[in-house]
């Protein structure tokens, strides 16, 4: 709809709508110093950087263009706000207000406007806070409050979990050195270094119920969308640098959701989209701290948060609650080599008179224990960096199994897990283990399956062969919208591939960034870019090809699933 408001009236407005949080940031001691709110500081101009609200008003526009237009303008806030413009960013709020004002007043749009209007809320709380903390301040950006709920944690910890958290606190000697030190350079606090400890036990190989793994515990969806490559011979969700980058990448993503270290480990729990299902519920609005919505969180998150604030009560002073803990396992000093064929690493273990499992617990993220074909780091003990390549050259080629895919396939009437096997061209005992089937008999009708499959092995490279570098290799420009995830989709690699060969340490990429990328896909060759609901089928259908030729082209199975984005290959 057409603004008729003076920018006068469109301020006022404004500061009314967001008294509430005023009066928060007042109640969290943002009001001290000379950095109080008013309605100055929401008109206070900058020096050209912020966002422009001025072309918004002079016509029209729809209620999705307003819409994108104050999502845009929230985003030029935390860029301005990263950079130290604190009067930049928020100016570019307050316009980012003023537009959330002129998207009508549409029963459709009500919870696009509540989303809107909390994500600048706590945009502008999360900037006055920061303004708290300077660099002589000591204390800790996360609250350690002793209630009720964290000292029963303590009571755990200290009481018939004591064991568990004394070893926990052993393994973390491994692997906090190198945390704290990513934390300090992504500007956490180092408190999170402690997270471990209630997630997994500092555990890289821990699975949860949920199907979270590893030492951050990702389940497998959160894990791709952060980078953390999943293959058959590899997942780095078990890789403690890899997944801590991860994590440290996917907190600082909540925390600039919510504006609040409580809301943010909260949420790495259960998720974010819980958490704001939570606030939206709540029926005074300013009540959005973690211990307003602690009774309506599940069980375990509503333990977690509790959990991790008893750890670093524990550690910071153990003699006040009657722990002695041990002098931590040191880390294990490693060189990183590569290696360019398949490696079992018993078998290295044993050529490089390693103690049982050295390898496996220097490079945890190998799910068999196995190297893959093409170029890997392989992280190996300092002390026997120099005896590498001649004992590795006297070991035979090792060819691994081919990997095994599953079909699901749903039993009907007749019947027998030998017809099944025959039709599938696999074993009754092989579908009886996948399965956990004690008897060859115990099938019913409607039963639903997974049937072995034979998938296509990784290519063998031998000791003398140079792996991967055989594939062509182009550059690829980043822009708006790439992820390392979405490249390795698009030209047939992995992430950690690509990670490699441009020496990335970390899954972030900036806009216009140049990205080497060894390609699998064949040169001229046509691709096909997966849309929703499409499947194998569809598209060989509309291709004019056979199923059977789409799989092989793109290394998949009958079991695999595709995804919108995925780029398929259409073999010629």
């Amino acid at each position: 709809m057409a603004s008729s408001l003076t920018s006068d009236n469109r301020s006022s407005r404004c500061c009314v709508l967001l008294t509430p949080l005023l009066v928060l940031m007042a109640v969290v001691g943002c009001a001290n110093g000379g950095h109080a709110v008013n309605s100055e500081s929401f008109d206070s101009a900058s020096d050209g950087a912020a966002f422009d609200s001025s072309a918004h008003f002079a016509s029209p526009v729809d209620s999705d263009s307003l819409i994108a237009e104050a999502l845009e303008a929230c985003e030029s806030a935390e860029a301005l706000w990263q950079q130290g413009d604190i009067d930049g960013s928020l100016a570019t709020l307050d316009a980012a207000y003023e537009l959330l004002l002129q998207i009508p007043d549409d029963p459709n749009l009500i919870q696009q406007k509540e989303d809107l209007r909390h994500l600048i809320s706590l945009r502008v709380v999360d900037i006055y806070r920061s303004q708290l903390t300077t660099a002589a301040d000591l204390n800790s950006p996360i609250p350690l409050e002793i209630n009720d709920h964290v000292q029963r944690e303590i009571t755990r910890f200290t009481g018939p979990e004591r064991r568990f958290f004394i070893e926990s606190y052993r393994r973390s000697g491994r692997y906090r050195p190198m945390i704290v030190s990513k934390l300090r350079e992504a500007g956490l606090p180092e408190e999170l270094s402690w997270l471990p400890l209630v997630e997994s036990g500092f555990k890289n190989r821990a699975l949860s119920s949920a199907r979270a793994l590893g030492m951050w515990q990702f389940i497998s969806s959160t894990g791709t969308r952060y980078g953390l490559d999943r293959s058959h011979l590899i997942d780095e969700r078990m890789d403690p640098d890899k997944s801590t980058d991860g994590a440290i990448h996917y907190l600082s993503d909540l925390h600039g959701m919510f504006g609040d270290w409580m809301m943010a480990l909260a949420s790495y729990n259960c998720g974010e989209n819980r958490v704001k299902r939570l606030i939206r519920r709540q029926e005074v609005g300013h009540l959005d701290r973690f211990w307003d919505i602690y009774g309506g969180l599940p069980t375990e998150t509503a333990r977690y948060v509790p959990r991790f604030l008893a750890t670093v009560a524990i550690v910071r002073d153990p003699e006040a609650y009657g722990m002695e803990l041990p002098e931590p396992y040191p880390a294990i000093e490693f060189e990183t080599i590569e290696v360019h064929r398949h490696l079992r690493l018993s078998d290295l273990d044993t050529a490089l008179a390693l103690e049982r499992k050295t390898l496996v617990g220097l490079n945890p993220e190998l799910r068999h224990g196995t190297t893959p074909g093409d170029r890997y780091a392989l992280r190996v003990p300092a002390t026997v960096a120099a005896l590498f390549d001649e004992k590795v050259a006297a070991l035979p080629a090792y060819v691994p199994p081919p990997e095994v895919t599953f079909a699901r396939y749903k039993v009907r009437p007749g019947d027998t897990l030998s017809t099944i096997a025959r039709r599938h061209r696999t074993t009754v005992n092989a579908i009886m283990r996948a399965n956990k089937i004690g008897s060859r008999h115990r099938i019913r009708t409607g039963q639903r399956l997974k049937v072995p499959q034979r998938g296509r092995s990784t290519p063998v490279v031998s000791a003398k062969g140079s792996g991967g570098s055989r594939l062509p290799q182009l550059t690829h420009t980043v822009r708006q919208g790439d992820s390392l995830w979405l490249l390795a989709s698009r030209y047939g690699s992995t992430v950690d591939r690509i990670k490699r060969d441009n020496n990335l340490r970390s899954n972030r990429l900036a806009i216009g960034q140049k990205i080497k990328i060894r390609t699998r896909n064949a040169a001229g060759s046509q691709t096909y870019t997966v849309q929703s609901g499409d499947s194998v089928g569809r598209i060989a259908q509309a291709q004019n090809l056979s199923v059977q030729k789409i799989l092989r082209a793109n290394a998949l199975s009958r079991s695999s699933r595709i995804y919108p984005g995925q780029i398929i290959q259409l073999p010629n």
